[in-house]
């Protein structure tokens, strides 16, 4: 049931990203940022255990189930590299979000890493011109 629901969330988000810009409007392409929001759905879908993805909080030294909740329709490129954002929540309802950092691959994009909760870095590139939001 969850596959399912992950299934229609990451067709529902390609969706918008495809009605959200034109091919002429985006510095990548419509296919590529409905690949690039698949590729960080089916990187939190196979990240899943019971449900949470997992997060190891390194300053409490605890584990922390992290709930899915709504994907960000937002891209950043930074270089060769795009930052998308997804919102989930801890066990006390508490909204949290997760950064995913993904490459392009051989044959598609790869999540390379993920910053729970701590925008600040991003934030600052942003600033910097270093991180530019895709239109």
């Amino acid at each position: 049931m969850i596959a399912l629901k992950r299934y229609f969330t990451a067709l529902t988000i390609m969706l918008a990203v495809c009605l959200a810009a034109t091919q002429a409007q985006a510095a990548v392409g419509i296919s590529d940022k409905a690949a690039l929001q698949a590729a960080m759905q089916q990187h939190i879908d196979r990240n899943l255990v019971e449900g949470a993805y997992l997060y190891l909080d390194t300053a409490s030294g605890t584990v922390r189930p992290l709930y899915p909740q709504k994907a960000h329709p937002m891209i950043l490129k930074m270089g060769d590299y795009y930052v998308l954002c997804s919102d989930f929540r801890d066990e006390n309802n508490v909204d949290v979000n997760i950064d995913f950092y993904l490459a392009r691959g051989d044959d598609d994009y790869v999540v390379f890493h993920a910053l729970v909760d701590d925008r600040a870095l991003l934030r600052e590139w942003i600033r910097a011109g270093k991180a530019v939001r895709l239109q």
